[in-house]
């Protein structure tokens, strides 16, 4: 896995000329939660970089399972929870289903991008909950809330040939929660877990919070 994620990466740096920035590390254990922005389909090596020592589960969409080259075989051959926002109600409640269940047996940590979607800008976008919230309600967890940025304008494979040479990546660690009783309702943590990201942002593009 590691070796993996260092193929789809490694090789823009040192082929292609990008500045990206190794991220910062994460303890390789059950029970670790990571919860990151989604800017570029780097974010999955990356977050995959920053387990040490190991590899997480990574909470993907299930169309990045075909056509991708290497992210779409490190999908399937980890068997990485996927959602699909235009399935049926019936397949949709499948999905997140399997997620619960992957959220509360999983010996390895678990990676999720809450936003769902990237977008245009690189900034922090509205959650999408109910994946999260199924997992927060799975079990207890260590919170580890990283931010990237520098990837927004390569979102996607294409664009990676086109301006490599310009992209200057990096992912930075915002904070460290802990997520003691899963009874509670997750919304008020799920929004802490965003504000914070926005501040993290911020602070890594030099901008002030109002």
């Amino acid at each position: 896995m590691q070796a993996m994620a260092w193929l789809t990466s490694r090789p823009m740096v040192f082929l292609g000329g990008a500045s990206i920035a190794p991220p910062p590390q994460v303890p390789f254990e059950s029970g670790v939660l990571i919860i990151m922005n989604h800017q570029s389909l780097l974010d999955i090596p990356m977050v995959c970089t920053s387990v040490r020592g190991g590899y997480p589960l990574i909470v993907t969409r299930k169309r990045y399972r075909r056509w991708i080259p290497l992210i779409s075989h490190m999908i399937r051959l980890y068997q990485y929870p996927v959602v699909d926002p235009t399935a049926n109600r019936r397949d949709a409640l499948g999905m997140t289903d399997n997620l619960s269940e992957v959220a509360r047996t999983a010996e390895v940590p678990v990676a999720i991008f809450p936003e769902g979607t990237r977008t245009k800008d690189g900034n922090i976008g509205r959650f999408k909950k109910a994946g999260l919230r199924r997992i927060l309600q799975a079990r207890a967890w260590k919170v580890y809330v990283l931010v990237g940025d520098g990837f927004w304008k390569y979102a996607k494979f294409k664009n990676f040939l086109s301006g490599i040479n310009e992209m200057n990546g990096e992912v930075a660690f915002v904070s460290e929660l802990e997520w003691n009783d899963p009874t509670l309702d997750p919304d008020p943590f799920i929004g802490e877990v965003r504000k914070q990201m926005v501040a993290g942002l911020a602070q890594m593009r030099g901008e002030s919070i109002a």
